[in-house]
């Protein structure tokens, strides 16, 4: 059985190179997306997700994730977490219940720690040194213009498909604020009758949409994974220029239950993929009108995370 393996941004890489080992290995889908997204989660060099992440207005950091098995279509999420490196690994834990899959805030928080999960200082000296000179530079206080979770979907050699999403959000967002990554069908999705998706950009524009789940649909309903991609996010980005006259950032990954991959964007977007015919590679993705133009990452060319 052919396996495949998607994530959003160019600091998903060594991620993936993990991942993918785990996938070749006959490891299970959730196995090589947990790692990957670990990866991404525990490097201080990257303040959108994890550990150093940026903060909210109050200066704290509070993180969002979710989680998706396709075979089961068990799905898990938190939503504002503090102290906590792997937020993917609480938002897994969610989603093995019958009932309380979905958890946010302090209730989140308790959740974590009554799974042993060590409670760690998630500002780092850098990361807080940027809140403090954008508090400096803007009043009132707003969100910067990146917003760079990692998602991720995995095929393996089972035939099974995971999507999962890591985030610390908006930088100098209100206290308690989610946006569309620990929403299940908004910021990820996949059931392995169709295909898995997730997302990333301003996740109040992603979410009005319910992209994820809606691009699965178009999967399911016989469009290739880079139709349901590219058709959800064209469509959505025209249909909010004509409601409000612009449309923010929406970035979406997909894969079919083939492990064929596919790209939406409204913005120039970086993505690692590999499959087992191909290594980790970073591509960029622009949009060009209803299509995608999609090339090689160029270290000297591009400057996206």
């Amino acid at each position: 059985m052919r396996w495949s393996m998607i994530a959003t941004w160019k600091m998903s890489y060594d991620g993936v190179k993990k991942g993918t080992f785990l996938l070749k290995d006959n490891k299970s889908a959730k196995e090589a997306v947990l790692e990957a997204i670990h990866e991404v989660e525990k490097n201080e060099n990257y303040h959108s997700v994890g550990y150093s992440g940026l903060p909210n207005e109050q200066g704290v950091v509070q993180c969002d994730a979710g989680f998706m098995d396709g075979e089961t279509l068990q799905a898990g999420a938190v939503g504002a977490l503090e102290d906590v490196v792997h937020a993917v690994d609480v938002a897994y834990e969610c989603s093995k219940g019958r009932f309380n899959n979905v958890l946010v805030g302090e209730g989140a928080n308790e959740f974590a720690s009554s799974l042993g999960i060590k409670k760690e200082t998630m500002l780092t000296k850098e990361s807080y040194e940027k809140y403090l000179q954008r508090k400096k530079e803007k009043l009132p206080l707003s969100s910067y213009d990146g917003h760079d979770t990692v998602g991720m979907v995995a095929l393996d050699q089972q035939g099974h498909l995971v999507s999962a999403t890591s985030t610390s959000g908006l930088f100098m967002k209100k206290k308690g604020r989610i946006g569309d990554s620990p929403l299940i069908g908004s910021g990820f999705y996949c059931d392995d009758e169709a295909g898995g998706a997730a997302a990333t950009g301003v996740g109040e524009e992603i979410m009005r949409g319910c992209l994820s789940y809606e691009a699965v649909r178009r999967m399911k309903e016989g469009m290739s994974a880079q139709q349901a991609a590219s058709s959800t996010v064209y469509e959505w980005t025209e249909k909010m220029i004509l409601k409000k006259g612009y449309c923010d950032a929406i970035s979406l990954i997909c894969m079919n239950v083939q492990g064929e991959v596919g790209i939406g964007t409204n913005i120039k977007f970086a993505f690692v993929c590999a499959d087992e015919n191909h290594e980790p590679q970073v591509y960029v993705a622009i949009p060009d009108g209803k299509d995608i133009i999609l090339r090689a990452y160029d270290d000297h060319q591009d400057h996206l995370d």
